[in-house]
C-alpha cells in the first residue's frame, strides 16, 4: 500500500456542480435497479483491500442494491480530486491527508476508518546504527513524493538538525545495494521482498512516534449530503466485507491475484497476516468493536499536530473533515 499524493488545487464549486448533477443522472440508471458507484483505491489490487473485494466478490454490496466498481489506484491517480468531481463516489486516504485537503477548500469528508493503524514505517538493515527515530540525524532517508508530513513531524519532535530527505522509488533496490540505506515503507509490504532477497531488517512505525492517523475512506461533502442512503449502505456492506476477509481471506487473496498478477502467494500471505496479527485493521479490540469506528479526540490530535507544522496554514473545525453517521451501533 502507497500514501496518496497530497491535493495542491481546488476544484471549482461550479465545475463540481456540474458533475455531481450529471454523476446523479448517471447513477440513477443502475441496470437490475442496483445503484453503481465507484471506489478508487490508493495501490494496485492488494490484502490491504481485501475487504472491499470481499464485500464486491461474496455480494455484500448487491445486497446493500449497490453495484460497485473498485477502481486501481497507482503512484499517478489523484484519488481526491476523482472525489471531488464525483469521478468515483469513494476513495481511499488517510485523515492526515484528509485535513490537509479541506484546509485547501478540498469538499472531501472521511466516513470510514479501513485501518486503526497506520502500517507507514521506516526500514532500516538490521546492523544499522539507527535504533530510535532520534538516530535518524545525520542520515538521509528515502520519502516518497507528497507523503512526508510525517517526516516533518519527526524532524521537529525529535529536535533533527542534520537529516536529509531524499526520493524514494517504488522498490527496495536502492535499499539491497547499500547497508547504510533508509527508507519509507509499509510494514506489510517491503519487509517481505527485503527478507526474500536475503536481508534482514528492522522497521520502526511512525505511529509509535505519536504521528497516528487512520487509514480512510472518504467522499465528497456534496456527495454526501445529496445521498447520504448510498454512503450509509456502502460502508456498512465494507464492515461486513472487512469483518468476512479477516476470518475467511483465501478466496479473496486468489480473485486478487487474478486482478494483480504481481501479487505472489507468499506475498499475500505475509501481508495478510501483518493486517490481521498487528491489528490493523480492526483495532486492539479482541471483538472487533473499533472496525471503522473514528475517536473525535483523535481526530482533534492530528488536526493541533498539522496546525503546529504549519501544514494547516488556517484553523478550521476538524469535526467537518470527518462524519461519525455511519459507525456501526453497539459493539
Amino acid at each position: 500500500m502507497r500514501a496518496p499524493l497530497r491535493l495542491h488545487s481546488t476544484v471549482t464549486v461550479c465545475l463540481l456542480g456540474i458533475c455531481l448533477v450529471l454523476g446523479g443522472c448517471e447513477r440513477k440508471q443502475a441496470l437490475g435497479g442496483l445503484t453503481p458507484v465507484k471506489l478508487q483505491t490508493d495501490w494496485y489490487p492488494q490484502p490491504e483491500h481485501g475487504g472491499f473485494y470481499d464485500a464486491q466478490i461474496r455480494g455484500y454490496y448487491k445486497d446493500e442494491g449497490l453495484d460497485v466498481t473498485i477502481l486501481p489506484g497507482g503512484p499517478y491517480v489523484n484519488s481526491s480530486q476523482e472525489v471531488s468531481v464525483n469521478a468515483v463516489q469513494f476513495a481511499m486516504g488517510s485523515s492526515d491527508y484528509v485535513l490537509e485537503s479541506v484546509s485547501n477548500n478540498a469538499p472531501l469528508v472521511a466516513v470510514m476508518a479501513t485501518m486503526q493503524s497506520d502500517p507507514q514505517a521506516v526500514m532500516v538493515h538490521q546492523d544499522s546504527p539507527v535504533h530510535s527515530f532520534k538516530d535518524l540525524d545525520g542520515h538521509a532517508v528515502a520519502i516518497r513524493l507528497g507523503s512526508s508530513t510525517w517526516f516533518e513531524y519527526l524532524v521537529k519532535r525529535y529536535q533533527l538538525k542534520n537529516v536529509r530527505e531524499i526520493p524514494a522509488t517504488y522498490s527496495i533496490a536502492n535499499f539491497l545495494q547499500d547497508p547504510g540505506y533508509i527508507q519509507q515503507i509499509f510494514v506489510t509490504s517491503e519487509p517481505f521482498f527485503a527478507r526474500q532477497a536475503g536481508a534482514p531488517v528492522r522497521t520502526m512505525l511512525i505511529s509509535e512516534a505519536g504521528y497516528k492517523p487512520y487509514r480512510v475512506v472518504l467522499t465528497s461533502r456534496p456527495f454526501l449530503q445529496q445521498d447520504p442512503d448510498t454512503v450509509a449502505k456502502f460502508v456498512r456492506a465494507s464492515l461486513r466485507g472487512w469483518r468476512d476477509y479477516l476470518k475467511n481471506p483465501d478466496d479473496i487473496n486468489a480473485a486478487i491475484a487474478k486482478l494483480n498478477p504481481a501479487m505472489s502467494v507468499p506475498q499475500m500471505k505475509f501481508s495478510y497476516q501483518a493486517l490481521r496479527d498487528q491489528h490493523f485493521i480492526a483495532g486492539e479490540d479482541p471483538n472487533g468493536a473499533d472496525l471503522g469506528r473514528f475517536d473525535p479526540a483523535r481526530w482533534t490530535s492530528m488536526y493541533q499536530q498539522l496546525l503546529e507544522l504549519k501544514v494547516i496554514s488556517k484553523p478550521f473545525d476538524p469535526a467537518t473533515a470527518y462524519t461519525m453517521q455511519f459507525m456501526p451501533k453497539g459493539s
